[in-house]
């Protein structure tokens, strides 16, 4: 047979690429890939504007969270403490930094004052109007859009092509702050007398002359717990450390278990005990004295924990003779004696009617030990810029007279001396752990007397006693010497931040 001719080779297949569709194709790929492009960097460029605003938002708020709280701390119910407040937010202020290391600018119209960290924005009142009336403003507002130079206003780069409203983009920072508590136990004892400040007329007056407040005597030591204006029997109360005054109270919140770590803190959790009556039941619960103790180092019997509770750095207890003792006299008791019982009001002989003889038997050893922590103070019509002047020692006979009269203290007690921050003569003894400073200083309310009897009743604060124990407490009996009476204000806790 003939051969068939070879069958022709087929031309291979051609490639996509290199057919007419590849341009058309590569087109649509770069469009695509540019349109991404676009919006990609639409998208970092909106992350960057919006990094900016978080930044700002968070430079403004930090600003105005430390200025209310460096404003707040200095709040203390007086003119002083408001101009004080404009001082401290000024410092806060310029410490703080914005964007590019930049201070921020400061205004006092940035900050207001308040009672009620929960009032409107149209309540709260300028430092101006605050300073004619600062009783119970207690509360620092800080607003960044009263700032000069519209320190909030950021310009932005790309969101205004989305919207020309965006172009500029105007932030703030705002902040409350206030004390949330009190550096008071919530014991209350009667003041012994209405008068905040009162001369004594002692023997060689007007020289003499010795202040008194709410009936204390400043260095004298009291027992909190036997003391009566009005009456031969002993009144002391509980403080509801929960119910802000004016409100209705719980008999419940006054029980010796529920007052007891308050006891043991030395404070409550409240802004202020004025503005209406507080709520205190009678008597102090005798068994919460052991709880007063955690401040000598005892944690036995008044079940305080030393982490909330510590002792004081000196926890000396000074009951006369021994090492250091300035007293030529050595005391009968641990406080000023009472007077006689049955008598009305209960006090000490202490506070005997000044000038008139000392009574029969009365000696120096019945006022018990002076001056551990105060001295007596010198009677002024106005306390002077400096504080009350003390006695020197010389003055003892004539402020504690007896029969024999009270000889001066020893030249160990010299003008400058205080036996609880001294270091020698035997008058320091440490605690076991670490101790802080004032621990046994008692912030006591004293109370407008007479008070209604029985659990849940309202009382009026006059102002608050500190009173520095001497010695540990006992049944029925806080030893305490008084070092003079302040409003609650200057008690305030830590400053909070409440928006």
């Amino acid at each position: 047979m003939p051969s068939m001719p070879p069958t022709p080779a087929l031309p291979p297949p051609r490639s996509p690429r290199h057919g007419r569709c590849a341009r058309p194709r590569r087109g649509v790929l770069f469009i695509t890939f540019a349109l991404l492009l676009m919006i990609l960097f639409g998208f970092m460029g909106i992350a960057l504007d919006l990094a900016q605003l978080y930044s700002r938002q968070t430079e403004l708020q930090n600003m105005a969270d430390g200025v209310a709280l460096a404003a707040a701390r200095q709040l203390n119910g007086s003119a002083a403490g408001i101009a004080a407040a404009l001082s401290q937010a000024a410092q806060a202020a310029g410490a703080s930094r914005s964007h590019f290391n930049r201070s921020f600018g400061w205004s006092g119209a940035a900050l207001r004052f308040s009672a009620n960290p929960d009032a409107a924005a149209a309540d709260w009142i300028d430092a101006g109007t605050a300073a004619g009336a600062p009783a119970g403003l207690l509360y620092a507002r800080v607003d960044s859009d009263a700032l000069p130079d519209a320190q909030g206003a950021v310009d932005t780069f790309f969101l205004r092509m989305f919207n020309r409203a965006l172009a500029r983009i105007n932030l703030s920072g705002r902040a409350v702050a206030g004390r949330a508590s009190l550096q008071v136990t919530p014991l209350a004892i009667c003041a012994m007398s209405p008068a905040p400040a009162a001369a004594r007329l002692n023997p060689g007056a007007p020289a003499a002359n010795e202040l008194v407040e709410y009936g204390f005597r400043r260095g004298v030591g009291y027992n909190l717990l036997n003391l009566n204006p009005n009456g031969a029997g002993a009144r002391n109360f509980v403080l509801d450390p929960l119910t802000p005054p004016g409100q209705p109270g719980s008999a419940a919140q006054q029980t010796a278990a529920f007052v007891a770590p308050f006891v043991c803190a030395g404070g409550v959790p409240l802004a202020t005990l004025t503005g209406g009556a507080v709520r205190v039941s009678s008597p102090f619960p005798g068994t919460l004295a052991a709880a007063f103790n955690s401040r000598f180092d005892q944690y036995g019997a008044g079940g305080c924990n030393a982490a909330v509770a510590p002792p004081d750095i000196n926890i000396k207890q000074f009951t006369g003779g021994g090492a250091g003792w300035w007293m030529t006299t050595t005391p009968a008791a641990q406080s000023a004696a009472p007077t006689a019982a049955g008598v009305s009001p209960l006090r000490t002989v202490a506070d005997l009617a000044p000038r008139s003889p000392p009574p029969a038997g009365l000696t120096a050893s019945a006022y018990g030990p002076l001056w551990t922590y105060a001295k007596a103070a010198q009677y002024a019509a106005a306390e002077p810029a400096g504080g009350y002047a003390p006695f020197a020692r010389a003055n003892w006979a004539s402020l504690y007279p007896g029969n024999p009269a009270a000889a001066a203290a020893t030249s160990l007690y010299t003008a400058a001396f205080v036996p609880y921050a001294s270091v020698s003569g035997g008058n320091l003894v440490s605690p076991s752990r670490k101790g802080v400073r004032g621990r046994r200083v008692l912030n006591v309310p004293l109370l407008a007397c007479p008070v209604a009897a029985g659990a849940n009743v309202p009382a009026q604060v006059l102002a608050v006693g500190r009173f520095f124990m001497t010695a540990e407490a006992g049944p029925g009996a806080i030893y305490a010497e008084f070092a003079g009476a302040l409003g609650d204000q200057a008690l305030g806790g830590p400053a909070e931040l409440f928006q």
